[in-house]
């Protein structure tokens, strides 16, 4: 018989980050029964696999996972190979294209090669949600679909906006609240985890387990992280994500790059630290006692450190330091001193005094920058790039200006995948 922590101990792990929890006092007396009788909680949470890579933002649930794994509890890895035939239409005011089984399955091979990096494979059970829908027939569809009304499902949010925009509805589209709703009846899952634009999804379950006499599940919801920008969701569409499969040194580059108030929201829910301790160190930083700076490299250090390995999260922190905090020149970046009356901003007897004179300050053009470094093409395409963002030795950066305050001064240029170093001198 399995032995668990104090239900508040448990507690304090498992509310961590929670948008919502339906109900928190049900999760409770789950919880103190659970205790009582040594039997673990089944917990799941479904994964479409509509892409072939994850990224940091699908592992907020994943990482919720763990938290109920590493207190003893039963976490189920489930494969939605048959509810991707359908698409989730959460968060969508259009109908998802069909994928193929082809695709599907190959995206699912990759899915479960790449949650073990967080979840332990001996303890986690991993299911296709294909094993009983498949099984359900036509007829059993149909008595599947008795459970609910035209009008329920157009209580929905996505479907209810489209229905007033006069936008088309796909019959099929009903049906998805309906198959993970059954999903949690197959399993006879006491709690489900997913993000709050899961919401109907998730309390279709509950409904659905009433209905077949099962106690119905807790609902845990976590919020949809923001990319690096801090403002959109994380989504590689966005080009703010950050992969689980890329190297550690650019991971690393990444995460250090976030606001200092991002920070705080990823250390909630991109790592396993308790709130207490993500708490302390933010009044830490918050007195002066620990630089935000050192905040944020932990950070960097803990989530390259889990996908990757503790010495190479060290590496990379030393890379890092190298690179921008003592202003060393890695090998295998180009530094390029690009002509200071193309990038000035100034008229240029001002400018050309400056070139003499190393003292004065200067402000850049860095979209002019861009387009002398070779990153970008023409002013043109620089000024649309500062709006996306561009990485400015470290940090992420909209500004359209720079002030060089004294020369020589080296700055580190990031889009995407091309670096460059500007000497400015």
């Amino acid at each position: 018989m399995a032995s668990f922590l104090p239900v508040d101990e448990q507690l304090d792990l498992l509310q961590k980050g929670a948008a919502e929890i339906i109900r928190v006092s049900d999760l409770r007396e789950r919880l103190e029964k659970s205790r009582q009788t040594g039997v673990p909680l089944r917990v799941k949470a479904g994964f479409d696999p509509t892409a072939p890579d994850l990224h940091l933002g699908h592992t907020v649930l994943m990482r919720k996972l763990k938290h109920f794994q590493d207190l003893g509890h039963t976490v189920i890895f489930l494969v939605g190979d048959f509810t991707s035939l359908i698409g989730d239409p959460s968060g969508r005011n259009v109908t998802r294209k069909p994928m193929t089984r082809e695709q599907i399955n190959e995206n699912a091979k990759t899915y479960t090669d790449q949650v073990f990096r967080i979840l332990d494979r001996d303890k986690t059970e991993v299911r296709f949600n294909s094993e009983w829908l498949d099984k359900l027939g036509f007829e059993g569809m149909i008595r599947l679909a008795s459970h609910f009304t035209v009008s329920q499902m157009l209580e929905r949010d996505e479907f209810h906006k489209r229905f007033q925009e006069e936008k088309p509805i796909a019959l099929h589209e009903l049906l998805y609240p309906l198959s993970q709703g059954y999903d949690s009846v197959a399993l006879k899952a006491d709690v489900e985890l997913g993000g709050t634009d899961q919401k109907f999804n998730l309390i279709a379950g509950r409904e659905l387990q009433r209905s077949y006499g099962q106690e119905p599940q807790i609902v845990l919801m976590t919020p949809i992280i923001e990319g690096l920008d801090g403002v959109q969701k994380m989504s590689k569409s966005y080009g703010n994500a950050i992969g689980i499969h890329e190297p550690p040194q650019e991971m690393y580059g990444k995460l250090m790059s976030i606001s200092d108030d991002l920070m705080w929201r990823y250390w909630t829910l991109l790592t396993d630290l308790r709130q207490s301790e993500i708490d302390q160190m933010h009044a830490d930083v918050a007195s002066g006692v620990l630089h935000p700076m050192e905040a944020k490299k932990r950070l960097a250090r803990t989530i390259v450190g889990g996908f990757h390995s503790s010495a190479a999260a060290q590496a990379a922190d030393e890379n890092w330091a190298r690179q921008f905090q003592r202003r060393e020149v890695a090998q295998d970046v180009e530094v390029i001193r690009p002509n200071l009356e193309m990038i000035a901003v100034a008229d240029q007897i001002y400018v050309k005094k400056a070139m003499v004179d190393r003292s004065l300050p200067v402000r850049i053009s860095v979209a002019r920058l861009l387009v002398e470094l070779g990153i970008k093409p023409s002013r043109t395409e620089g000024e649309r790039q500062i709006v996306q963002g561009v990485h400015i030795n470290g940090s992420l950066s909209h500004e359209r200006q720079l002030d060089i305050l004294q020369r020589p001064e080296q700055i580190r240029i990031r889009v995407g995948r091309s670096e460059k170093i500007a000497e400015i001198s």
